[in-house]
């Protein structure tokens, strides 16, 4: 910092300087002219971080768009005042991560209504792609694994609320099932284990009851139940009966007599007992045991909105416990 120097005309000379804030607050300290000169340079520094720091912090790095290219780049947090979902206030969080030239990079993680994370899923040149997670909308992890082409590959586990695992899944690269497959039971007991093969049962299976006791030996050929060689078990030490209510993690979707009907020829349906559903359609949407209107045990099968059957969810005992390949008699 320099002194500018003036004359009048009665040649009385003054200076000026230019000070800080903390300077102008201080009382004026005389020293030596080099000390002085020493500290304004000194104090020109420190003014020129504070203006530095000051730009930087004005700058804001997320989410930015290269003026040049008018890509988006860097950290991006997308709040719902532009996502415009239902349900999430204006200013809630519904996803962040990182772009490079307009396309998804790395980790993304997005957000519940509540503020809860609800996935932290890995994109590689915007597709998922990587290991992925989804969460309850209480915060506990639901489902982990590996992402990609739209389907899971390798090991695969999916969890109850209460921290327990549900299921241990093996996917091939093709996205079918491969290998063992375990189910469990809420309490951490094993439900089944056996082994799969381009997406069907092969070899024995083994059931167990809700307290380990082994319910089931069942032997499968290419998917298909050989009756001859399975061995069904009774309980040796029954689990007191449960409260009356569906324990079903995914409720199924039915029924509303206007929109489904069942076969021709049957009694109305009232919501209990064995019933086969179709939908507007004429399609088989679910096949199987019912209590109050909630599938027990049977299939429910899923089309999209074109009609095409996309997967056939498998409940037993009130629970999902999977999908069953789709055959050529499904479509």
């Amino acid at each position: 910092m320099k002194y500018h120097e003036t004359s009048s005309k009665n040649h009385h000379s003054s200076k000026t300087k230019f000070m800080s804030l903390s300077e102008c607050k201080k009382p004026p300290i005389f020293m030596p002219r080099n000390k002085r000169k020493f500290m304004k340079g000194f104090l020109l520094l420190i003014f020129t971080c504070r203006i530095a720091l000051a730009q930087s912090s004005n700058s804001d790095t997320l989410n930015q768009i290269d003026p040049n290219t008018g890509l988006k780049q860097g950290y991006w947090i997308v709040k719902n005042d532009i996502k415009k979902l239902p349900n999430y206030p204006a200013e809630a969080k519904v996803e962040e991560g990182k772009f490079a030239d307009n396309k998804k990079i790395g980790v993304w993680k997005m957000y519940f209504p509540n503020g809860n994370i609800k996935s932290e899923i890995t994109y590689t040149d915007n597709r998922p792609k990587g290991y992925a997670k989804m969460y309850y909308d209480n915060g506990k992890l639901q489902e982990e694994g590996m992402w990609e082409n739209n389907r899971w590959v390798g090991d695969y586990k999916s969890y109850y609320e209460n921290g327990q695992t549900f299921y241990n899944f093996k996917y091939n690269n093709s996205g079918k099932r491969e290998g063992n497959q375990q189910y469990f039971y809420d309490n951490g007991q094993k439900m089944m284990e056996g082994t799969m093969h381009d997406g069907k049962e092969a070899g024995v299976w083994e059931e167990h009851y809700e307290n380990g006791d082994l319910r089931a030996k069942k032997a499968f050929n290419d998917g298909t139940l050989d009756p001859a060689n399975t061995e069904i078990y009774a309980n040796k030490q029954p689990l007191p009966p449960k409260k009356e209510e569906p324990v079903s993690t995914e409720p199924a979707k039915v029924i509303d007599t206007k929109a489904e009907a069942v076969n021709v020829g049957q009694p109305p349906f009232n919501g209990d007992g064995y019933a086969k559903l179709f939908n507007m359609n004429k399609q088989l949407s679910k096949d199987g045991e019912f209590h109050k209107y909630r599938l027990i045990n049977g299939k429910d099968y899923i089309y999209n909105k074109d009609g095409i059957l996309e997967k056939i969810s498998v409940y037993r005992d009130g629970r999902y416990v999977g999908e069953a390949p789709i055959e050529q008699k499904d479509k």
